[in-house]
């Protein structure tokens, strides 16, 4: 993977929420990666990871289904670098 998804930012957010469940949503690219990326931030955290396999357009492309799942936390990752 050529991407550096910032992991160790994902894992602090998850502890300083105290997330439970999180759900990750990855761009189509990303989500070979999905097994990688969930073992090693339940491993991190202790939280239960979902990973969103539906569509993901944008940061406005939210899944809000998983609201009726409990999830404390939604990370979203995709392709282009974001500028502040």
């Amino acid at each position: 993977m050529d991407y550096d998804l910032e992991m160790e930012k994902a894992i602090a957010k998850i502890k300083e929420t105290d997330a439970k469940i999180v759900c990750i949503q990855l761009a189509d690219g990303l989500k070979p990666e999905a097994n990688k990326i969930e073992e090693s931030i339940s491993k991190a955290t202790g939280a239960k990871i979902l990973i969103w396999l539906g569509s993901c357009y944008g940061g406005c492309d939210y899944p809000l289904q998983v609201k009726n799942l409990g999830v404390d936390l939604i990370i979203q990752w995709g392709h282009s670098e974001w500028k502040w």
